[in-house]
């Protein structure tokens, strides 16, 4: 496979409909927010969603959730020890960095996409990897309302032991959720990172589409399928490693612009992309 050679920036606009696209586990599992009321999504989430849509597209994964495990390996120690060339190197205080972070780069797609640490108690050998292809965190355009509701369950969880007909308290709960937002991040790929990861042309395009198709398979009870929708995912490659701009001059060449005070869907936004010399925007609509 050929590595790629060219720097590549990309970013994606994407809606959000009553749902709670990212909840913070130190607030409630409230939607996320910044201190002006935009919301966000981090880029750990981001990747999550990225890796789902990779391993459903048949890629070898590392960093597999529990309940998408596509092997028998419950944690990442044992992953990477069932590969058993690997597995001799991690056990090796003199073994050879380079051909150990190889052996995981060429097995695990997002391993040279994303890169990572391999420090597991009980090996005598630690590799860190850096990959390539980075995320930010993904800022509502608009501060987001949240609407919050006091929810219900039919049934105990357990048995109250004292009034075993009463209602226990695990009954009751809060449900939060975004009302509506238009959400944007921004992301780039490094030529320079992808000749030591291994990270390829094929891989970009993989990247990519797993972009356009980030919410398919992402349905749960907090975003029901349909309330997050990626509204158009924006490629820009270089003609060069370095890139013929810096990332953030790309990322804003890309401008939303209001139709109205109260947007309520992603219609009543422009997207406008300005012209930058001698470097092609491709736009693709989401899935």
């Amino acid at each position: 496979m050929t590595v790629i050679q060219n720097k590549i920036d990309f970013s994606v606009i994407f809606s959000v409909n009553k749902a709670n696209p990212n909840g913070d586990p130190l607030n409630g599992n409230r939607p996320r927010q910044d201190f002006r009321g935009h919301g966000e999504i981090s880029d750990v989430a981001i990747k999550r969603k990225i890796r789902n849509r990779l391993q459903d597209e048949g890629a070898t994964i590392f960093i597999q959730s529990d309940e998408r495990r596509s092997d028998g390996y419950r944690s990442l120690k044992d992953r990477a020890e069932s590969i058993a060339e690997l597995n001799k190197l991690l056990n090796s205080a003199k073994a050879d960095e380079e051909l150990a972070a190889a052996l995981a780069c060429k097995q695990w797609l997002d391993v040279r996409a994303f890169g990572q640490v391999f420090a597991f108690k009980g090996n005598k050998l630690s590799i860190g990897v850096r990959g390539p292809v980075s995320i930010h965190t993904a800022t509502s355009l608009e501060p987001v309302d949240i609407t919050s509701m006091q929810i219900t369950k039919s049934v105990n969880s357990t048995t109250n032991d004292k009034n075993p007909g009463d209602k226990t308290s695990d009954t009751m709960g809060m449900k939060h959720r975004v009302d509506f937002g238009v959400y944007m991040f921004h992301g780039s790929i490094n030529p320079q990172l992808a000749e030591k990861t291994g990270f390829s042309v094929d891989d970009a395009e993989k990247i990519k589409q797993a972009l356009i198709t980030l919410f398919v398979n992402d349905a749960s009870s907090a975003r029901p399928d349909g309330s997050m929708e990626v509204n158009q995912v924006l490629w820009w490659q270089h003609h060069t490693k370095l890139g013929q701009y810096a990332s953030a001059k790309v990322h804003r060449a890309l401008q939303l612009h209001k139709k109205t005070d109260y947007p309520q869907s992603i219609e009543d936004y422009v997207i406008e992309v300005d012209a930058l010399e001698g470097l092609t925007c491709e736009r693709y609509d989401g899935l």
